[in-house]
């Protein structure tokens, strides 16, 4: 193994990059926090835009939402409101951020899952960003990884790349191992050449985790995608540190909605391990988008993918929509003939 690839990836990819004319890019942020404290319930709150950029002219919002979700430290739901569909979302109540949540979210809001909106995307993200909330709690505990060896006995090994036989996250037993985790400091996403490219991201002050998701998409002969994942916590000495980055070029056929080509750049990982599953998302290719969700799990599995890297790949399933509403918006300001 070469010297780098004994290291995990720690090197952040910086602000988003400046929007392209005749584009349309959708951004996404979870944001949790503790306001009773290290034990008590997390409160996420998460907002989402689809921003259209077009040939000439300002940029134009055609959807956003947004959600609060309050969950007990199993990642149980006490609480849930959003700016829309309350009557359906209040039923997820009782619902834990794992075991079937997603299958109840489609249950309860198919319209918003065919659809692929803002809301759906939200809703969809919360049970990956409970998983990794508390880990916003390691520059702020002395003690984190000493606790995360006590409280965390299940075997790991095998779920995924960064935990395959051997890795260095694991005890031999297969236990977490988590003393050699890394994170990295991170700038912000926005870019000073365009305050508009992010929606607002809360200011947190404290402990707190931040999902955030950035999916651009314009065309040229195919459908052209740049993606953008990052987990990132705040820091006791100001700024923000990054433990999950990927940054992802895919195109796809515009007739066949299929995947043509994907590039996976893992930007920031806890360990070297992880990196590991980047290479195979090539096995994605030829795969329809709008099956995403369900191909890469199937296509994926343990290790040889990744749970964030899966995570960024599965989303990919609202580019079908997000391809005609930019059609539709290009049709609509084109001259008359």
């Amino acid at each position: 193994m070469a010297t780098s690839e004994k290291l995990a990836p720690a090197t952040p990819a910086g602000p988003a990059p400046r929007r392209r004319p005749a584009s349309i890019r959708r951004t996404s942020s979870l944001d949790a926090d503790w306001p009773q404290g290290r034990g008590m319930p997390t409160r996420v709150q998460g907002r989402a835009r689809d921003l259209f950029t077009p040939p000439q002219g300002e940029p134009q919002v055609l959807g956003e939402d947004w959600l609060e979700v309050i969950a007990s430290p199993t990642r149980e739901i006490t609480a849930i409101t959003a700016n829309r569909r309350n009557d359906e979302v209040r039923k997820l109540i009782g619902a834990r951020g794992g075991g079937g949540l997603r299958s109840e979210i489609a249950r309860l809001l198919p319209q918003e899952k065919a659809g692929t909106t803002p809301l759906h995307l939200l809703l969809d993200d919360f049970p990956g960003t409970s998983l990794v909330a508390g880990w916003a709690w390691s520059r702020w505990t002395p003690d984190w990884k000493e606790r995360m060896i006590r409280e965390h006995t299940h075997r790991m090994e095998g779920i995924c790349s960064g935990f395959r036989t051997g890795a260095s996250s694991l005890f031999p037993d297969g236990r977490h191992d988590p003393r050699s985790q890394t994170s990295t400091p991170v700038p912000p996403l926005e870019h000073p050449d365009d305050p508009g490219g992010w929606h607002d991201l809360p200011v947190q002050d404290g402990v707190g985790l931040r999902r955030a998701r950035r999916i651009d998409v314009w065309f040229d002969d195919l459908i052209q995608m740049d993606i953008g994942f990052q987990d990132s916590a705040t820091s006791p000495g100001g700024g923000r540190i990054g433990q999950h980055e990927y940054r992802v070029l895919a195109s796809a056929d515009p007739i066949t909605l299929r995947l043509t080509s994907i590039a996976v750049d893992p930007r920031l990982l806890p360990y070297p391990e992880c990196r590991g599953a980047a290479p195979n998302a090539v096995r994605l290719e030829g795969a329809e988008l709008a099956a995403f969700r369900l191909e890469v799990l199937a296509r994926l599995p343990g290790e040889l993918g990744c749970t964030h890297l899966n995570d960024v790949l599965r989303t990919m399933a609202d580019v079908p929509g997000l391809a005609r509403r930019l059609q539709a918006e290009l049709r609509r300001r084109a001259p008359a003939a």
